[in-house]
């Protein structure tokens, strides 16, 4: 099973850690560390979205000009742009960069930062079917030679046609971890996009995942997982960052904005999160948990700490769990990348290629 390694571009330089200092839409920023992603070795780069933030679809566009093999992994939100529209969207994009786009489906679970785009489904589990319903009609667009209708109680679309399809099959990522997510996921993903979670919490989702696409009919999709590399060349070192890195962030949650939300909301994947941080500051081997307590796991905010080849092994004990996609993003973002560029992506690499398919694959 090969595995593949996914960066974050972000629209300034900024996180937990670093106040932005530029404009909120940086593009000298944005070119560089998509170029440096790239030179990097990464596979492909997400482009995330926010209620109040530029657009991915055209950061993602400009970051594909500027590269010749990255790959985007483009969120959009389900409920905003029409599935139609969309789906040509993202198949014009594909066309002109040869095959480098994919989608990931970020449903959302904040009613409130959702009501900022207008929607009006307030109910999580009703808005994952209208989700459903949504990636109906894209992959019609996508595959359909003659023109549908499609009549559900979302969306309605007659005599629905795509002159343009993509230029090769586009991947769809899917992320959450309610019950509904789970079952849009066996439904709808080629992967499943999970956070850095604890071992006994990647196997419970990846197998009612694998369950759920059982039921569809479907082959079970990949795994990813997203978390925060802090790396060192000895493992004292990588504390010592970590230990760093906590009180900075406290100390400028109110510049930064990555603080707990004000009205105490936690989506289903957060709470899991947090739930893992009442367990302990260090889970398993070297999975680090205080950041997302800080932060009320607002994002992807637990962290791996050690040497790079600490964190590959770590690496390696996910891969057996049926994970081969990784999602990584530093807290300084540009020259973490760069970084695990040099040290944590060929070390991984390395590691996990002398080894056959995970038995959670096999079976």
């Amino acid at each position: 099973m090969s595995i593949e390694f996914i960066g974050f571009i972000t629209n300034n330089d900024s996180s937990e850690t670093r106040v932005r200092s530029g404009p909120v839409l940086d593009p000298g920023y944005i070119e560089t560390v998509a170029k440096a992603h790239e030179l990097a070795g990464f596979d492909r780069a997400l482009l995330a979205f926010h209620s109040i933030t530029p657009d991915g679809l055209q950061v993602a566009q400009h970051a594909l000009g500027v590269t010749e093999r990255l790959n985007m992994m483009i969120a959009q939100r389900p409920g905003f742009t029409s599935p139609t529209l969309l789906a040509r969207q993202l198949a014009v994009i594909d066309q002109l960069s040869k095959g480098r786009v994919s989608l990931h489906v970020i449903t959302g679970g904040n009613a409130t930062e959702l009501r900022q785009d207008g929607n009006t489904l307030d109910d999580k589990d009703e808005r994952y079917a209208r989700t459903d319903e949504w990636l109906d009609v894209i992959k019609q667009e996508w595959t359909s030679e003659k023109p549908f209708t499609y009549m559900g109680k979302y969306y309605q679309v007659e005599n629905g046609f795509a002159q343009v399809k993509p230029y090769s099959p586009i991947h769809i990522f899917v992320g959450g971890a309610s019950d509904a997510a789970i079952e849009v996921a066996g439904k709808h993903a080629d992967s499943f996009a999970l956070w850095g979670e604890s071992y006994a919490q990647v196997r419970d989702v990846t197998s009612r995942v694998r369950a759920a696409a059982a039921r569809h009919g479907r082959p079970p999709p990949r795994f990813s997982l997203s978390v925060r590399p802090i790396i060192a060349d000895t493992e004292e070192k990588a504390w010592a960052k970590a230990d760093d890195i906590l009180p900075r962030a406290t100390a400028l949650q109110d510049k930064t904005g990555y603080r707990k939300p004000a009205d105490g909301h936690a989506t289903a994947g957060a709470k899991r999160l947090l739930a893992l941080a009442e367990q302990g500051t260090r889970i398993d081997k070297r999975l680090w948990t205080e950041m997302a307590a800080l932060t009320g796991a607002n994002s992807n905010t637990t962290a791996l700490v050690g040497t790079p080849e600490q964190v590959a092994e770590v690496f390696g004990d996910y891969y057996d769990l049926g994970v081969s996609h990784f999602l990584i993003r530093g807290f300084d973002p540009l020259i973490d990348a760069i970084d695990y560029g040099r040290d944590l992506i060929p070390r991984t690499r390395e590691l996990i290629a002398g080894r056959g398919v995970p038995k959670e694959v096999a079976a």
